[in-house]
């Protein structure tokens, strides 16, 4: 039985509770981007660490495991967005990601197994 069939709520996912981390992470690491920044790369990293806990969550919802995957791969999407605004928060000297960024490395590879184990698990 894979995690994905024990699961009884999204919060019961691993990959989940490691986006909700990563999130968590993310807020606290752009909290103190310049005040130009707001509505710039801390908005932006934000709202983009925000979606791949929001697509799991939306994709674990969904009865079907083509729209499960597209959910699964716009989180995957939106992870890839984040490794960006952390290389480009490190050039501009806004602080040193590099703890998140092998926590994103670690989020991806997690949900790149999440999603072979949807393949696996639901004949696709």
């Amino acid at each position: 039985m894979t995690e994905r069939e024990r699961a009884k709520q999204f919060t019961d996912l691993k990959v989940w509770q490691d986006a909700h981390a990563f999130v968590l992470a993310i807020y606290r690491f752009s909290k103190d981007f310049p005040d130009e920044e707001k509505f710039g790369l801390t908005s932006q990293i934000r709202r983009a660490a925000v979606s791949i806990a929001a697509n799991i969550v939306e994709g674990f919802k969904r009865r079907n495991s083509a729209d499960k995957i597209r959910m699964y791969n716009i989180a995957q999407a939106s992870l890839e967005e984040c490794r960006y605004f952390l290389i480009l928060s490190k050039d501009l000297k806004y602080g040193l990601p590099d703890e998140l960024t092998e926590d994103a490395r670690h989020l991806a590879r997690r949900l790149t197994a999440f999603i072979q184990s949807v393949y696996a698990n639901e004949g696709r």
